[in-house]
């Protein structure tokens, strides 16, 4: 079809864009919408052409079915945006296109586009925001959760995946809370972590699921899980823990020929929890001295220093750290280059760092399923980082110290 047009149109048309330069690109986007419109249109008027077997208006002999006009609906497209189109019908009402189906909003890339930004930080809230200004089409929250749905099934494959590929010779255990909506409410619900080291030195993340962290039947439940997928505790050298509750008799019940290392940081913190504001400085110094110490031996002379230094003045935090100071040193029978990595849990803690910061702007985890999908991804990403930061291939003699010794702790019971 050709198309005319007259000076005066012309004239006007560049007035209107000379003094709104951008709305060219809106004449652009309103024209391509509706060209791509009517191309889907006709694309399924010769589907329906060839579901019939005969064009328009030829005449048959039997009673068959007939075209029956069309109907309207509105498609959303990647880089286009909303387009309208006529879906035709037959009059017996048994063609179904499959250029648009019924069940279809927008296109498959789109989806998928929107389930990454969702991983990635963006909410369904603002996504629905946004959307109008993206592709075109306003979308509803639930719209977003539910092209999220197609990732659980991924989401549950990876998180019950085979482990007897990579023996694993050290455990990272901690749990980390999240608030979740569970049947109409909000609960505050504890997601279970391990990580595992590999012989090479690489970390995986062996698993996660939802459980009680201060309960020991949880954690052998989820020990279990992990032998059942493979996890071959008879190479286990060292479990990393913070000291919840049960978890170390647990541990130990489970993986019997693996040791305890308790986190330095944790019993650092729980010791000065007892120590009055002017002396923090001093201990956390004393304590220093012990867990620097390049050998067991020397380790334990310095702790008999600390022990007759402090415990006129300081019992219960002499006592404190007496309780934990085996489990504290277990890492000394590792290679040496590893020490830096096995003190603490702070490779489990950098996990959780980032479940939280990925979890924050929702406020409310929508139900466990999303909960496994937004960790799964950060499990993921985390693991490209990792590939190139192995255990024992870090810088040592980190001060993890110096900012616990400056923070500003308080009187605990």
């Amino acid at each position: 079809m050709k198309v005319e047009i007259s000076v005066p149109e012309v004239v006007n048309i560049f007035k209107e864009i000379q003094e709104q330069p951008e709305k060219i690109f809106e004449m652009i986007r309103v024209e391509i919408r509706e060209n791509v419109g009517e191309y889907l249109s006709e694309l399924m008027k010769a589907e329906l052409t060839r579901f019939l077997g005969r064009e328009s208006y030829e005449r048959v002999e039997s009673d068959v079915d007939h075209r029956n006009g069309s109907y309207g609906r509105h498609f959303t497209l990647k880089g286009i945006g909303e387009v309208g189109v006529k879906v035709p019908r037959d009059r017996d009402g048994n063609f179904k296109t499959q250029v648009i189906p019924r069940s279809k909003r927008y296109e498959s890339e789109l989806r998928q586009d929107l389930s990454m930004m969702f991983l990635t930080g963006v909410s369904t809230r603002t996504l629905s925001m946004m959307s109008k200004r993206l592709i075109g089409r306003k979308i509803s929250p639930s719209e977003v959760s539910n092209a999220n749905k197609e990732l659980i099934d991924a989401v549950e494959n990876w998180r019950t995946r085979d482990l007897s590929g990579d023996p694993i010779k050290y455990l990272f255990l901690d749990g980390v809370n999240f608030d979740m909506r569970i049947d109409g409410s909000i609960e505050k619900v504890p997601v279970l972590v391990a990580i595992g080291v590999t012989e090479t030195g690489h970390k995986r993340v062996l698993g996660f699921q939802a459980g009680d962290k201060e309960s020991a039947p949880t954690w052998r439940e989820f020990f279990k899980d992990l032998k059942k997928r493979g996890l071959d505790g008879s190479k286990m050298v060292l479990g990393v823990m913070d000291g919840l509750p049960g978890l170390e008799k647990v541990f130990k019940e489970e993986f019997p020929k693996a040791k305890v290392q308790r986190c330095q940081v944790h019993v650092v913190r729980n010791v000065l929890a007892k120590v009055p504001k002017k002396l923090k400085k001093a201990v956390a110094d004393d304590i220093r001295s012990i867990f620097y110490a390049s050998s067991k031996q020397k380790a334990m002379g310095f702790f008999d220093i600390f022990r007759e230094k402090w415990q006129r003045d300081l019992p219960s935090a002499v006592k404190c750290l007496e309780n934990s100071i085996e489990a504290c040193l277990t890492y000394l029978m590792c290679s040496e280059e590893e020490w830096i990595s096995l003190r603490t849990t702070n490779i489990i803690e950098r996990l959780n760092k980032e479940f939280k910061r990925r979890t924050k702007p929702m406020e409310i985890v929508a139900g466990e399923n999303a909960c496994y999908t937004l960790l799964a991804f950060i499990c993921l990403k985390m693991e490209l980082h990792w590939k190139s930061n192995p255990i024992g291939k870090v810088r040592k003699n980190l001060p993890f110290f110096k900012e616990l010794v400056e923070s500003n702790f308080t009187q605990k019971t």
